[in-house]
């Protein structure tokens, strides 16, 4: 249908707070928040390992092994790589069907630092490759699980991973319900700026913990292009090159013959001309003040890996003034067969446009593209800076009152990215005044470290019974 010439749309429903909050009290009555507590295999839960097979035939096949030794670590970090598994079982729990931006994987590591255009320090989700339009709840869950799972590697007694569960939801409910009360640009220009919260983290921990996260926080400024300039690349006839390192990084004429390396080099020169539409004009003007320069395969994370992901060095006024980019590929996030295909036909699209809408404040440079790739299939990526101030706390070193603050700290930007994105006053009106929900979530967490050590067992007798190629310690 067209109105002048234009495709008409549906014009948004607006409610007003008390409809909006009815809603939510609606959804509580329809799935009370006990029921979130729920988890228990179905008879004809997939195998988890076919899960992981399954992603596999999609990825770099010399790098799946990899993926999967770094899966064999730990419970914790085999979860990290579980999304897929763990989206397909929340498809069969209860839901409250109010839906927002999600996530897709908000365990406790896909949150941390980075650096904002305005040149401060921010704490935010920083994973965003399987966001999608889902349940909120999923995010959540996921989230708590992840500490449970990861107090349980620490060692930390059932009293202690239940405190710092509870706190985390408790937060979460707490942070929903105060942006419920603000208007939308307030919630809209509510950020967590790490300066400011640092007092607030002096009153909780211990001198050692806080002396980890001040750590953290100045690691995190170091770890930018330049940084990864001194550390990434070295000269080779007089010009800056990407090091070797395989399998890890390797430089794409050692991937290809020199006729086709050169190809695949102006292909993505190419791409960076062609990605550039995707940015405002006034970072296209910046980016164009960079030239390419060179080009190598880099293996990321634990869930990403065999995925393709490459890092670009760009030069701009002389040899000494470098920009990283990281093109990683997108696929379709893991939650669209339970929630529905993405409305963005490049895969690409839809993790920025996840992200812009999730983060207070995104990469200048945060834009995507479709490229063929080195077996001639067309494949589509986002592209980002590979470093800006980007920094993480690793929960093996934390202690239980540091992890119940950090976890926190990570429910609060969980809470404001779904207040921006969704009907916040209907999510609070759902969770309630009380701690139901929370107890109920801490419930879920607990239930679900099991079926993950369960996962990750059955992931253990694959590898021995030689059904999964591993390479460890990479």
């Amino acid at each position: 249908m067209t109105e002048n010439g234009r495709t008409a749309t549906m014009a948004k429903q607006h409610l007003t707070p008390e409809e909006r909050a009815a809603l939510g009290k609606q959804a509580r009555a329809s799935v009370p928040r006990s029921l979130q507590g729920e988890w228990s295999a179905p008879p004809d839960r997939r195998d988890p390992v076919d899960i992981l097979q399954e992603q596999g035939t999609s990825r770099v096949p010399e790098l799946v092994p990899i993926r999967y030794g770094r899966m064999l670590v730990s419970p914790f970090t085999f979860y990290r790589g579980a999304a897929a598994i763990m989206a397909a079982d929340l498809a069969t729990v209860p839901r409250s069907g109010i839906t927002t931006q999600i996530c897709g994987d908000a365990h406790l590591s896909n949150f941390g630092l980075f650096g904002t255009p305005e040149r401060e320090l921010a704490f935010d989700i920083n994973d965003f490759d399987e966001t999608a339009p889902g349940p909120w709840e999923w995010d959540v869950k996921r989230l708590v699980a992840s500490l449970a799972i990861a107090g349980r590697n620490n060692g930390f007694s059932d009293a202690d991973r239940a405190t710092v569960s509870l706190a985390s939801t408790n937060q979460y409910r707490k942070a929903m319900w105060e942006f419920a009360e603000l208007g939308n640009l307030d919630v809209w220009y509510s950020k967590m700026a790490v300066q400011e919260g640092l007092p607030q983290l002096r009153a909780a921990l211990d001198k050692q913990s806080m002396k980890s996260a001040e750590k953290m926080v100045e690691k995190a400024k170091t770890r930018d292009s330049l940084q990864a300039f001194e550390k990434l690349t070295h000269e080779v006839g007089g010009q800056r090159q990407i090091i070797s390192d395989p399998p890890l990084l390797v430089p794409i004429e050692e991937l290809l013959p020199p006729a086709e390396a050169t190809r695949f080099s102006e292909m993505f020169h190419d791409l960076l001309r062609t990605y550039r539409r995707t940015l405002l004009g006034d970072r296209r003007h910046l980016l164009e003040d960079f030239q390419f320069t060179h080009i190598a395969r880099k293996v990321v994370g634990v869930g990403s890996v065999g995925t393709r992901a490459w890092i670009i060095l760009m030069l701009g006024r002389d040899g000494g003034d470098p920009l990283f980019l990281q093109a990683k590929e997108a696929q379709a996030s893991v939650v669209e067969p339970y929630v529905g295909k993405s409305k963005y036909a490049n895969a690409g699209q839809r993790v920025v446009e996840g992200q812009r809408l999730m983060q207070a404040a995104s990469d200048i440079f945060l834009g995507w593209e479709r490229v063929e790739g080195m077996d001639s299939v067309k494949r589509d990526f986002y592209i980002r800076q590979l470093r800006d101030w980007k920094g993480s706390w690793p929960p093996e070193g934390m202690t239980p009152a540091a992890m119940t603050v950090y976890g926190q700290v990570c429910a609060q930007a969980l809470a404001r990215a779904h207040a921006r994105s969704g009907d916040r006053i209907a999510i609070a009106s759902y969770l309630g005044k009380g701690d139901q929900f929370d107890r109920a979530i801490a419930t879920f967490a607990e239930k679900y470290a099991d079926q993950n050590e369960r996962d990750f067992e059955a992931l253990q007798a694959a590898a021995k019974k030689k059904r999964i190629p591993v390479e460890s310690g990479i």
